[in-house]
């Protein structure tokens, strides 16, 4: 028997509230497209929200998510490019990921998961995952929300586990034969909104309107983040390679 994979409604709702901020999108594919080359994979693609701005630019890359409808609307928007190399149903934190998945171990030159790890439970187990889906030399790239003091309703609404510092994303992705090699904040003018939206106003998922807003001034806070991602932001990014020796 299949077992049928559904995402929270908050979830949804939320990946399409930020589907219509393009300016911010934008940004985020910029900031982790230096770490990202060869043959990539993405972790918990969602609806396509960053997968199109590798598509666009021609990447090879290969889309997954645990999600059935999510599959779908990926197949949909994406399943026609020549650059699309391959589009799975993957469970990031799976437990026999080469039993599973043979055709995927040692593949990518680059897996990135953003807003993802921070739902899974086992992340350890994801790290683990990510270091085999790894050529050697290969880089993982990690993004996640920051700081345990910000949660609030709408990580309840998105079942997010946790929240990180670089201290503890760090931690968590260092295993045998993977090295940290570039760690930094990100939209640290986010702050701001998630606490009064989330912790003050106590909405479950994010205002439409705010993140119109919010989208528009996005040349203002890349600017502002320019002096702040070494000190402060709303998110975490951790880049990490696969020794290019065999570790057992």
């Amino acid at each position: 028997m299949t077992t049928k994979h559904i995402e929270p409604i908050e979830g949804t709702q939320t990946l399409q509230v930020i589907s219509d901020a393009g300016k911010f999108n934008e940004w985020m594919y910029q900031t982790i497209k230096p770490f990202c080359s060869g043959n990539i994979l993405e972790i918990g693609s969602g609806i396509g929200n960053i997968s199109q701005f590798f598509i666009n630019d021609g990447k090879s890359i290969s889309l997954s998510d645990l999600f059935d409808d999510y599959f779908r609307i990926l197949e949909e928007k994406f399943g026609n490019s020549p650059n699309l190399k391959g589009l799975f149903t993957l469970d990031f934190a799976e437990k026999d990921l080469a039993g599973k998945y043979p055709q995927l171990i040692g593949k990518f030159d680059t897996v990135f998961a953003l807003n993802v790890l921070e739902h899974v439970p086992d992340h350890k187990q994801s790290i683990r995952n990510c270091y085999s889906l790894l050529k050697p030399g290969g880089k993982v790239v990690i993004l996640v929300p920051a700081f345990q003091s910000l949660f609030n309703k709408f990580d309840v609404g998105l079942e997010h586990q946790r929240r990180y510092t670089p201290k503890t994303l760090k931690k968590v992705m260092t295993i045998p034969g993977l090295d940290i090699i570039h760690t930094q904040f990100f939209n640290f003018p986010g702050i701001l909104g998630w606490y009064v939206s989330g912790k003050l106003m106590g909405n479950n998922t994010i205002p439409q309107g705010q993140m119109k807003l919010y989208d528009q001034l996005v040349p203002l806070w890349k600017l502002t983040d320019w002096f702040m991602s070494r000190f402060l932001g709303i998110s975490v990014i951790c880049v990490a390679q696969k020794a290019s020796y065999v570790v057992e």
